[in-house]
């Protein structure tokens, strides 16, 4: 389970337990504040993936990332909604590269080809993975919902499914492949089932959820 303290300064030097606040976090408009936000983001990553998510203290990400520890919590309030917008900003990412319904394949088989490919280059870093998933999944349950990674989620699947106009049926669809592939995904990282198993699992998810996916 995820644990909800944070981390702060001490008037030691040290660390110590900092509950996280129940606030939304700001957003960055100027050229500058994008700026950090990117740093703070690219700092996490790489803190994510060497050490996991419970090892991770937010005052060496904001040390690593170049910025004041006030300025990463003011973006992001607790570590939960730091590695959610990371995953958020990987989401997106692939959304603006990711290819759509080629003549002749179906839109579930997109998704799926998608979804695969994700995979693969999140399990690329596993614990990195791990503390993203971990966090959305904690940002779901209740920290902050709203800043799950649900609706850039859907806006994937509905572009690359070439669908324009969802009805309630198809968002519907769309939040069941996404809590599936999730569910995959973990599946893996504990070492359940294997890449090919959890490929395979994917594919067929897509196929059995999406089968009518914008025809309601």
């Amino acid at each position: 389970p995820v644990d909800a303290r944070e981390w702060r300064p001490s008037s030691e030097g040290g660390e110590v337990p900092r509950v996280a606040e129940g606030r939304a976090p700001a957003l960055p408009s100027s050229p500058g504040q994008k700026d950090r936000y990117r740093r703070i983001l690219r700092a996490a990553a790489e803190h994510g993936a060497t050490y996991g998510f419970d090892r991770i203290q937010m005052l060496d990400v904001a040390k690593d990332a170049g910025v004041a520890i006030a300025t990463l919590y003011r973006y992001f309030p607790s570590k939960t909604m730091l590695f959610t917008a990371l995953l958020h900003s990987q989401v997106e990412r692939l959304d603006r590269v990711a290819a759509e319904v080629r003549p002749g394949q179906a839109p579930a088989d997109a998704v799926a080809q998608v979804l695969v490919g994700a995979s693969r280059r999140l399990l690329e870093r596993p614990l990195l993975a791990q503390a993203m998933l971990q966090s959305n999944n904690a940002t779901v349950a209740g920290e902050s919902p709203t800043m799950a990674v649900t609706g850039a989620f859907a806006d994937l699947i509905l572009r690359v499914a070439g669908v324009d106009a969802p009805t309630d049926h198809d968002l519907r669809l769309v939040r069941l492949v996404e809590q599936t592939w999730y569910g995959v995904l973990i599946s893996e990282l504990n070492g359940h089932i294997d890449a090919e198993e959890s490929e395979g699992d994917t594919v067929l998810a897509c196929r059995l959820l999406l089968a009518d996916l914008g025809t309601t």
